[in-house]
């Protein structure tokens, strides 16, 4: 009589051997949509850095990425990029955490986040975008009107939209005391000033960003309630960290936290799905590393055929060779726009 097993018969993708080793980086049937996503899909993308790439490859695939913060017409497209433009589907920049998504939605419901406006050397940054401005503004007023114009978009991008693709970034953020409200970037950094008696660290747990989702959510349901969420988990390595640990652990805390939550999230919803695009790249059947030499930007041959793993079991083809953002010899340096790579800065000089 034959041994039986609960793990007879299951195919060779639920076998370490064969399914990863043995198997190549990129596998066939690795993937497995929970619901379609067309050129027809309406898209809303935003999130960390990694996001930049999904977009672009989305884009450049013929899905309908919406765009309701163009740039005018003429500005040369380096300097689009440099100032938000196309980026996202508005000029919001990165946002790093649940907690700053839901921020921005509740700011659509008129909330007020504490210290708008961050000012350095007589020139004046919006505090929840300040990358977007890369030499600031002439005026409070002026960033606080521009403000308003941002905040029309990103409400006509959210009512737009069939789906939102979000990419999870980090769990550490800088949080104005006395009012919780959370920054892109820590005060000092691009602009502002940094108080210990105003700001303080804050890094998220699995149930603070939990919370942060269910309330993003519920704001969201007065915009357009039958939105689908795309969730990936941003494989970049912190750039640095305020916790107190050494930064290959707290990154590894980070994203391990941030994977939990796109799991439990998916498991909850039928309208919620999850893209292993982090597996793909940290995957150990890489015969050489995913990452280009400063070991946290990922080598756009790698994340052209992510993208190219999302858009087959989708049945959208390929990534067009050359496409911004996924040529293979892209320079990694210039693909994706980080505020926190700007934290190298404040690193010991290792020449010393």
């Amino acid at each position: 009589m034959s041994a039986r097993s609960p793990y007879s018969g299951l195919p060779q993708r639920a076998f370490w051997r064969g399914g990863v080793a043995g198997a190549p980086a990129f596998p066939p049937d690795f993937y497995r949509p929970k619901f379609p996503v067309t050129q027809e899909t309406r898209v809303f993308t935003a999130g960390s850095c990694f996001a930049q790439h999904v977009g672009a490859a989305m884009k450049a695939a013929g899905i309908k990425v919406i765009d309701a913060e163009p740039a005018r017409r003429g500005l040369p497209p380096e300097t689009t990029k440099r100032f938000g433009y196309g980026v996202y589907s508005a000029r919001y920049g990165n946002l790093y955490t649940v907690k700053q998504f839901r921020q921005l939605v509740d700011e659509l419901n008129g909330a007020q986040p504490a210290l708008p406006v961050w000012e350095r050397e007589g020139r004046f940054w919006d505090a929840q975008r300040p990358g977007v401005e890369p030499d600031g503004l002439a005026s409070p007023e002026l960033v606080t009107e521009m403000r308003a114009q941002h905040l029309e978009a990103v409400a006509e991008a959210l009512s737009q939209a069939d789906m939102i693709v979000f990419t999870l970034g980090l769990t550490e953020a800088w949080e104005h005391k006395a009012s919780g409200t959370v920054y892109p970037t820590a005060p000092g950094t691009i602009a502002g000033d940094y108080d210990p008696d105003i700001f303080h660290f804050a890094n998220y747990g699995v149930a603070d960003i939990l919370d942060d989702f269910t309330a993003l959510e519920e704001a969201l349901s007065d915009i357009n309630p039958n939105l689908k969420w795309l969730l990936t988990v941003s494989p970049v390595p912190l750039a640095a960290t305020a916790s107190g640990q050494h930064v290959l652990p707290a990154t590894v805390r980070s994203k391990s936290i941030l994977r939990t939550v796109c799991d439990m999230l998916c498991e909850s919803s039928d309208r919620i799905d999850y893209f292993p695009s982090y597996e793909l790249v940290t995957s150990p059947a890489h015969t050489t590393s995913p990452f280009a030499e400063d070991l946290r930007s990922v080598r756009p041959e790698i994340v052209a055929q992510i993208m190219q793993t999302f858009l087959a079991a989708h049945n959208l083809g390929i990534v067009p060779p050359g496409s911004e953002d996924t040529a293979p010899n892209a320079d990694p340096a210039d693909d994706a726009i980080c505020e926190d790579i700007l934290l190298d800065a404040f690193a010991p000089d290792t020449a010393k």
